[in-house]
């Protein structure tokens, strides 16, 4: 890779850590993400690519436009999976979307920074089906025949995980949803707000309520819901972090982790897993802005992973 465009994608690394892992307030506040750079792991990137299949933008539903992405193999499908995916380079959707074992629409939602953008677009909520009936109306348009709902699938990397929360939510919507993948993104504030466990500190639950709920439904061995949760060891000091959110569900359920060390997508390298059921938590090395990254160019090979839950 050309040092340029190395640079230029750490720089974005770098400030997509600093955003996309802020907690919902509306008062700025400070984070602690190591100021280290690491070179061991590889931290393989998907590059840059225009994807086969049909592409249309909806403006008309959230601040910004939706991208739509439905691939080539999947133009003639009746009945398509709808993965919503928030926060995130599209082309790195169409990359999944693309290599999806099955039929899929891919939705790309893009609001900005910080989770609480997120959860705001879906305050309302009637927002979620209204915005599915009239994505698939426009999906139908496009492709030029009727389109049945498969599986209804979320997806939220770093920041993207407040519009699944608020989604979830919502019992209507709980129920209508069938798998859920959050890469990097599951966070709390703490009570007293910003005071660490190590201090005191303790998570406000109710920020995990929907995500608690959700694994617990999963985790059934009758169930067909599906959860996949993957963390870094990012800590951003003033805010729960995706590992301790993910230990507290897991404590929650009566679950463990148990310890691998083996490779992971695109260079990653993995140190845990905890599973039961359908649901599943997958822990990853790393405190740096690429380590972060590293989840969301493998959204591909976890959305596999959900699918085969």
């Amino acid at each position: 890779m050309p040092f340029a465009k190395f640079t230029s994608l750490c720089c974005c690394a770098a400030a997509l850590v600093v955003h996309a892992q802020q907690r919902d307030t509306v008062k700025a506040v400070s984070q602690n993400p190591s100021p280290m750079v690491e070179y061991t792991r590889q931290h393989e990137r998907i590059p840059l690519h225009e994807y086969e299949g049909t592409k249309f933008e909806v403006a008309q539903l959230f601040a910004k436009p939706v991208e739509v992405f439905i691939p080539r193999k999947s133009r003639k499908a009746r009945t398509l999976d709808v993965l919503w995916h928030f926060h995130g380079a599209n082309y790195l959707v169409q990359h999944a979307a693309a290599q999806y074992r099955g039929n899929l629409a891919a939705i790309s939602i893009n609001l900005g920074s910080g989770s609480s953008v997120y959860g705001r677009a879906f305050e309302d909520a009637t927002k979620f089906t209204a915005a599915l009936d009239s994505i698939l109306f426009q999906l139908e348009r496009h492709l030029g025949h009727a389109v049945q709902p498969g599986k209804i699938i979320l997806s939220g990397f770093s920041a993207g995980y407040g519009a699944v929360r608020k989604i979830l939510s919502t019992q209507s919507n709980f129920a209508r949803v069938d798998a859920v993948l959050l890469l990097d993104g599951l966070h709390a504030s703490y009570i007293p707000e910003g005071k660490v466990l190590a201090e005191g500190g303790v998570i406000d639950s109710t920020g995990l309520a929907a995500f608690m709920r959700f694994a617990s439904n999963a985790a059934r061995r009758e169930s067909t819901k599906q959860l996949l949760i993957t963390h870094s060891e990012i800590f951003p000091g003033t805010f729960v972090s995706t590992t301790e959110a993910s230990n507290f569900i897991l404590q929650a359920l009566g679950m463990k982790r148990e310890a691998v060390l083996k490779w992971g997508p695109l260079g990653m390298q993995q140190l845990s897993v905890a599973r039961r059921g359908r649901f599943e938590v997958q822990g990853f090395a790393g405190n740096t802005a690429p380590d972060h990254i590293d989840h969301l160019h493998a959204v591909k090979e976890f959305l596999r992973r959900l699918r085969e839950l």
